[in-house]
């Protein structure tokens, strides 16, 4: 009896204590959900708003042409690249036993593994003929001069961190022209004096191209593009800051429509444009913009005819060949990289769009000119007649940015007042 007494008042004690804890918890649980819903809320708003202010109502000069959607092709590419690279290092091993084994596995045993890497080699290149375009364009319709100086130095940034991944990433097939290529630029490093050989032989992990070298570009390749990404954020925030420029060069004030839905079809299209040239090389021709060499497995003991990178490195690898001496060669080619950061403070014209400068439009399409033959000297053998006219190029090159930018917008300056005087 007694026995059932105590069972009886615990089992009570038990049942207000669980209707006592059930009440508090359910309050708790309440009050947590509330928060949470009322943050989600918040950050939906926040978020919402922003893509509406950033993206749907952005304002956008009514006059944009089509050279403007190579900005937003050269987003989709990179978010392309990182994609597909993302799924490439899933099946990689950075390993130079194993580094060419692995791309021909993926290649042959994993599914579509063929479609992923052709879409990643060549998605390098479509990238880099998308943002010379945008480069160009840039230079073209004067994006940067003022306001727009760090807008212009940001984006060479991302053009320089951009050339510096594709090289780690060509390093990765372990190839001939991969090893040959990586042994023969990380060696102009030693060009600088002194130092140069230690950064080298830190640059390796050893004292020659070993398993530590294609490890460390292994890790870069895949590190950097995700700092690119964030570049190009803050490359988006200055733009939005003072506003996209236009063809006329002037400032919009309020002859602007919202970017969706007129310029967003307007992309939209564009990117389809691009994505059938770029569907052309991955099924049709998609070893066209490689080298035949890289599908020959590295070897240290034997070097190809003729050692030559990407060809969107073309034009600076031949500044690069155009002086003899190795440190003048090297610091050449880093100038020409450099130079691009001078161009919004060099300048001195008071007009943006070239479609107003005649006579800066004459050396603009020069220096167009000039950059091609640049790219097509580089692939070249070392002669003569190829060095001579890699010598000639590489000076206008210079002489454009350098003297050129700032001499022509005095004169030009001077002779708009001269005829406004009139």
């Amino acid at each position: 009896m007694q026995f059932k007494q105590n069972l009886l008042l615990k089992s009570n004690t038990f049942e207000i204590f669980s209707k006592s804890f059930s009440e508090v918890s359910f309050k708790n649980a309440y009050f947590m959900a509330s928060f949470i819903l009322k943050g989600l809320r918040w950050n939906k708003n926040y978020l919402l708003a922003f893509i509406d202010n950033h993206v749907i109502h952005y304002p956008t000069p009514i006059n944009l042409t089509y050279a403007w959607s190579f900005g937003s092709s050269a987003g989709i590419c990179l978010v392309i690249q990182i994609l597909s690279g993302i799924f490439l290092a899933m099946h990689y091993t950075p390993h130079i036993d194993l580094a060419f084994s692995s791309v021909e596995h993926i290649m042959r045993d994993v599914n579509n593994g063929w479609l992923i890497r052709y879409i990643h080699a060549n998605g390098a290149s479509m990238f880099f003929i998308v943002v010379y375009c945008h480069i160009f364009r840039g230079l073209y319709y004067g994006s940067y001069i003022q306001p727009r100086q760090l807008l212009w130095c940001s984006g060479v940034l991302i053009f320089i961190l951009m050339m510096a991944t594709a090289f780690m990433g060509y390093v990765l097939p372990w190839g001939q022209m991969s090893f040959w290529g990586a042994t023969v630029i990380t060696s102009l490093v030693t060009a600088i004096p002194v130092i140069g050989q230690p950064i080298v032989d830190w640059l390796w992990g050893g004292f020659t191209i070993n398993n530590a070298t294609l490890n460390r570009f292994f890790s870069l390749h895949f590190f950097l593009p995700f700092i690119i990404a964030g570049i190009t954020i803050i490359h988006l925030a200055l733009l939005h800051k003072d506003g996209s420029n236009n063809p006329l060069g002037v400032d919009s004030g309020v002859d602007k429509i919202p970017f969706y839905p007129y310029f967003f079809v307007k992309d939209l299209f564009a990117f389809f444009c691009f994505l059938f040239l770029f569907g052309t090389f991955v099924f049709y021709f998609p070893n066209s913009l490689g080298h035949p060499d890289n599908y020959i497995p590295a070897d240290p003991m034997s070097t190809p005819a003729h050692i030559v990178p990407e060809w969107y490195f073309l034009p600076f690898y031949a500044i690069l060949r155009s002086i003899p001496d190795k440190f003048g060669g090297v610091a050449a080619m880093g100038g020409s990289l450099v130079v691009l950061f001078l161009i919004p403070f060099t300048n001195t014209s008071e007009i943006r769009s070239t479609t107003f400068r005649p006579i800066f439009k004459i050396f603009y399409w020069l220096l167009v000119a000039d950059f091609l033959i640049l790219g097509w000297i580089g692939q070249k053998p070392v002669k003569d007649v190829f060095v001579l006219v890699g010598q000639i190029a590489t000076v206008f090159y210079f002489l454009f940015f350098v003297v050129l930018i700032p001499l022509i917008g005095v004169i030009e300056t001077k002779l708009a007042h001269l005829k406004t005087n009139e």
